[in-house]
């Protein structure tokens, strides 16, 4: 077999990819087909005749698995099973070693069309005893209902086949909640993904709606900048920010297109005339209306969530420039001079006396608070010097934002100024700990639109995500988990197929278990499961009609045969 089989070890933080099937020990070896137009062969890359040699291979990645034909498989298995069995002395193997798992792929060409024979020594100490022998068969995609097993004849099967008076059921499914929100149209080549994970006791039939018992965790990988988020208008903000940044490293900053008729430099020098007319215009000041709160311009939102992201009121001076010289305005880097000459000069002069906030370690902000004393140091405005100091300003403003957020929605600002908003580190890493704020903070404005979380959801969601954050750079395919009460997901339960749905039937215990599982699923549940080997039903319909839902149906069920 070692010209025709390639030989994996899973393990590790690898995952198994028969796992949802059977959950077996840390390590198991799977076998496939050779590609034999890879340079070298990692079965013939061992040397049997070194007895210290341990087999530690991994999945060749950029390739996908081949199965192997159903007959070689259950040769293979006989193999596995003769040199695990004590009773096979004769065969002169050698000194008895309990091998871990061994998972083969089939290619589905038996009439049960069987996609994964397994087997596992069952152990009692160190001696090995007998061993659980596994198999996967898949059909479909189907809308054909008819075409589902009975839960009363699966749990018949079961019982004969094992010998068992007393069964256990436990139910699975699997919820798209993105996707049942009618969201997907506005995420185009995305990885972002919500969706719930559901498990409950006692299975009364097959697709039964989860109860409200259930354990539910909820799954989410956010992909930032989707056009239709409502914070898609601070995720260009900080696009400005990381090419400023790329700018500040690499020496060539990525101007954009002008979008305003009006120039950066206008635009500032109206905000200076403004100034130089009402000193006072940006100090926090009681009135006969209340306070005076003044927005930004150029970080409008729409006014269908500034109740999931209410713009703040708070804005100082230095905030009210980066509005300015933002993205789509400031298109040049001699614009960019030109900004912060015009604020210097009117700083020099005492023509203007800008609020900023308290704490702003900025050169600007610095610029500012020596002018209370009528006195600014001088700062040459070549080099590098201006992008440093828009790319400043843009981190307070931005911080501040994200801060005004988590404050309000989760209460976890506690958890946010020991690292996330920390001015100790260089500027670089700043704003790559901001970039991590903004994908915490999409995460948590998409389960606040999806599902209306409240503070319950929100807070513990919130430590988890800073939790990953603090320890792991970013990465916005990572899925973060969050248990949550069935209630938050109920309607979606009720009104939407799932993607997944399984039954386990169990009996025995220990070591003497053996479990049945019946699945439902709208994606193969075998990867190596090709279209040309899709079964019985790939073009059946219902009525006529291709709009019910079209679901592969997977079996795996194990036997065991004892040595002693």
């Amino acid at each position: 077999f070692q010209t025709n089989v390639e030989i994996c070890l899973i393990g590790g933080s690898c995952k198994s990819p028969i796992e949802r099937f059977w959950n077996g020990n840390d390590m198991i070896y799977i076998l496939q087909k050779a590609r034999h137009n890879e340079e070298s062969d990692p079965v013939e890359e061992s040397k049997p005749d070194d007895t210290s040699y341990a087999l530690e291979l991994s999945p060749k990645e950029n390739s996908g698995p081949v199965a192997l034909s159903v007959r070689t498989a259950k040769q293979l298995i006989s193999l596995y099973a003769m040199v695990q069995n004590p009773n096979m002395s004769h065969l002169k193997t050698g000194e008895l070693v309990v091998l871990p798992p061994l998972g083969i792929r089939c290619d589905g060409s038996d009439p049960e069309h069987t996609y994964w024979l397994g087997a596992e020594p069952l152990k009692a100490g160190k001696k090995i005893t007998g061993i659980n022998l596994y198999m996967v068969t898949c059909d479909g995609p189907t809308a054909d209902k008819s075409c589902f097993a009975n839960l009363e004849e699966l749990i018949t099967a079961h019982k004969t086949m094992h010998h068992s008076s007393i069964v256990m059921t436990k139910g699975s499914a699997q919820y798209e909640l993105l996707r049942a929100a009618a969201l997907e149209d506005t995420i185009v080549e995305s990885t972002s993904n919500i969706y719930v994970d559901m498990t409950w006791n006692t299975v009364n039939k097959i697709l039964e709606t989860p109860p409200l018992t259930s354990a539910a965790t909820l799954n989410i990988t956010l992909e930032a900048g989707d056009p239709g988020s409502p914070v898609y208008q601070l995720y260009r903000e900080l696009q400005f920010l990381l090419a400023l940044s790329e700018g500040l490293k690499t020496g060539v900053t990525p101007w954009p297109e002008p979008l305003e008729s009006e120039s950066a430099v206008e635009q500032v020098q109206e905000l200076l005339t403004e100034l130089k007319n009402k000193l006072d215009r940006f100090c926090i000041s009681e009135n006969e209306n209340g306070t005076e709160k003044i927005k930004c311009d150029t970080a409008a939102v729409d006014s269908s969530i500034k109740s999931v992201f209410s713009e703040r009121g708070d804005l100082d001076f230095a905030e009210q420039l980066w509005c300015k010289m933002r993205s789509k305005r400031v298109s040049s880097y001699q614009e960019l001079v030109e900004c912060f000459t015009l604020v210097i000069k009117s700083l020099e002069r005492g023509e203007i006396q800008p609020w900023i906030h308290q704490g702003s370690s900025s050169l600007l902000g610095k610029l500012i608070q020596q002018s209370y004393h009528g006195k600014t140091e001088v700062v040459s405005l070549s080099g590098i010097t201006p992008i440093q100091m828009v790319l400043e300003i843009g981190l307070d403003k931005m911080k501040k934002d994200y801060v005004s957020f988590f404050i309000v929605r989760s209460g976890s600002f506690l958890l946010l100024q020991d690292y996330f908003i920390s001015t100790s580190v260089d500027l670089q890493e700043q704003v790559h700990r901001v970039q991590k704020l903004h994908h915490m903070l999409e995460i948590m404005v998409s389960c606040t639109v999806l599902l209306q979380f409240k503070h319950e959801n929100l807070f513990p969601l919130t430590q988890i995500c800073m939790k990953y954050y603090k320890e792991n750079p970013l990465n916005e395919k990572h899925v973060f988990q969050l248990p949550i009460r069935p209630a938050v997901v109920k309607k979606f339960c009720q009104n939407d197929d799932p993607e997944i749905w399984k039954v386990d039937i169990s009996s025995g215990h220990g070591q003497k278990e053996v479990r049945t599982t019946w699945q439902v699923s709208t994606n193969p549940p075998v990867e190596h499961m090709t279209s040309n080997n899709t079964g019985l039903f790939s073009d059946s319909t219902v009525n006529g009609s291709s709009e019910e839902r079209m679901y592969y149906i997977a079996m795996a069920k194990c036997s065991q045969v004892h040595f002693t």
